[in-house]
């Protein structure tokens, strides 16, 4: 039977960061007036994790990556929705890899990785699910556990397919695969998939504004104040790149082949049985919790958890995430 909770505010910070050793207030004996030395701190180094920004290439991409913990660690692979990159888990990265090697790559024409001409590089899910399969062969991983979200998710159920011995546990974050999940938000896009327009198409242009980025990061938000502008100042810059908004339009039209592979994702749900942790924002437009609950019919032991949050709940929720990641990670995985 699947655990399920409702949350709305903070369910309380994960302290560990905080372990602090005091030195020793040293007399001379022999000097009754000298005064106590100064107390240091000496904080683990564990308890700080370096986040490390490296590239590789695979299939002659230059693939950029987030990475922090150590190697040999449990791994936990982050996998980025739309319209960020690796930069919506700098948070989450040392929140975990004291005890997890933590792996964060930006796809092609996101972050830091290249961005190649459209006209020789085809810009597909598959084709970003073959690239992050190439990079964590060319890093030697062979077992991870995967926290997806939006794109994240048919990227990660490529992975999952092709390598179901390699999965540990699945973290779910407003990332799809039930048919119930495309919602109103869907509906111009689903317009494109069904007649290919161009105005079917340029018609999606919005989706690539300022407006619409900043919506991602504020809509059904409980506490605006929490979301740092450099989120959408961040992604716009890169979205605003010449020939990015071909990229997305793209991708915006290839998502039409995850649907046909919702039923096989299901199947892998209920044959494998992976751990699975859904954290979700229950105000989210763009995935909405429809598609959330789906989940619970083929992973019935699934740990699922509605936030009072949006799209991007890590920016809002941060403090209530984290600890339910963190204590699923260390009874499934650790």
């Amino acid at each position: 039977m699947s655990t399920e909770n409702i949350t709305g505010p903070s369910a309380g910070l994960d302290r560990r960061h905080l372990v602090l050793g005091l030195s020793g207030v040293a007399v001379a004996a022999a000097a009754p007036a000298a005064a106590a030395k100064p107390q240091r701190d000496h904080a683990r180094a564990a308890d700080y994790p370096v986040t490390y920004h490296r590239t590789k290439t695979v299939d002659g991409i230059k693939i950029f990556y987030r990475e922090a913990g150590p190697k040999d660690a449990p791994v936990v692979l982050l996998l980025h929705g739309f319209p960020t990159s690796s930069h919506m888990f700098r948070n989450l990265i040392p929140a975990l890899a004291d005890r997890y090697h933590v792996i964060a790559p930006d796809y092609p024409g996101y972050g830091q990785s290249d961005m190649p001409p459209r006209a020789t590089f085809k810009y597909t899910f598959d084709r970003f699910g073959e690239l992050v399969d190439g990079l964590l062969d060319q890093l030697g991983v062979k077992r991870y556990a995967m926290y997806v979200m939006d794109y994240g998710a048919p990227v990660g159920w490529r992975l999952a397919l092709k390598h179901p011995e390699r999965m540990s546990g699945l973290i779910v974050q407003n990332g799809n695969a039930y048919d119930e999940g495309l919602k109103e938000f869907w509906n111009p896009i689903k317009k494109y998939w069904a007649d290919g327009s161009d105005s079917s198409r340029q018609a999606l242009m919005k989706l690539l504004t300022l407006e619409t980025t900043k919506f991602q990061y504020t809509d059904g938000m409980s506490d605006v104040s929490r979301i740092s502008p450099d989120n959408w100042v961040h992604d716009q810059a890169l979205l605003d790149r010449p020939g990015n908004n071909e990229i997305q339009l793209d991708m915006f039209y290839d998502y039409r082949t995850n649907l046909p592979l919702y039923p096989v994702v299901q199947a892998y749900f209920r044959k494998h049985k992976p751990p699975t942790l859904i954290v979700w924002g229950k105000n989210d437009f763009i995935f909405p919790a429809d598609g959330a609950h789906p989940y619970k019919r083929d992973l019935p032991q699934v740990e699922f958890h509605l936030i009072n949050s949006g799209h991007f709940l890590l920016e809002d929720r941060f403090d209530e995430v984290t600890p339910l990641i963190r204590d699923f990670l260390a009874r499934k995985i650790a």
